[in-house]
């Protein structure tokens, strides 16, 4: 999709690494028929075998991120959508929901995110903040010289300061009820997800119906 849209043919998070890593949780969203993928992400913990994607990704431009990530660390990356489904907040604010609902369930204290500008101001709803320590106030010039991305952290997962108030109150719903069937609104519309955020009995997933 990257490569379609924008050009970018190679990402760090669009690594095959991952699969291989008990640390990183997958997340799904699908038809209720389990046959059709309509977008996904994962969050990867940082545990000194395989660097986050965000290490990789910036960490020639500045190396402070080698010190920042560290056991207790995670990264949501590899968020991506349909075409079928694009436009409906799939891909952006209701995988970035379900991210932040996941991270308050592992052992980390920071949870990092690597946005392009179109996506962080989502990332800020969810409750990220620009992690002004790196690079030039926080951005860079990645993966292209034309193309800026934005490094965002969030530094307490549980209370999440710096939320949205609205947003806040999604994300408490669904990590109170982790298994549950919403209706969510949409720029296009409203459609119905079913949420199973539990870890680690079963992979998270949301069914689109």
């Amino acid at each position: 999709m990257l490569e379609i849209y924008f050009g970018i043919a190679q990402v760090t998070s669009g690594s095959a690494d991952w699969m291989q890593h008990e640390n990183t949780i997958v997340i799904i969203v699908e038809d209720e028929t389990r046959t059709k993928t309509y977008g996904g992400a994962r969050v990867q913990i940082a545990d000194g075998l395989l660097p986050l994607p965000i290490e990789t990704a910036i960490g020639k431009y500045d190396p402070k991120i080698y010190s920042y990530v560290k056991n207790g660390s995670a990264e949501i990356c590899g968020m991506w959508n349909s075409k079928e489904v694009a436009g409906m907040g799939i891909g952006s604010q209701v995988l970035a929901r379900v991210g932040v609902v996941l991270a308050a369930q592992l052992p980390i204290d920071i949870f990092h995110v690597l946005c392009a500008p179109i996506t962080t101001r989502v990332g800020k709803r969810v409750g990220f903040v620009i992690d002004e320590s790196l690079g030039n106030k926080g951005t860079f010039f990645y993966p292209k010289d034309d193309f800026l991305a934005t490094a965002m952290v969030i530094n307490d997962c549980y209370n999440l300061d710096h939320a949205d108030p609205k947003e806040k109150l999604l994300i408490a719903d669904l990590r109170e009820n982790l298994v549950q069937t919403k209706v969510e609104v949409g720029p296009k519309g409203t459609y119905e997800v079913n949420y199973n955020l539990k870890i680690p009995t079963l992979t998270p997933s949301a069914t689109l119906k």
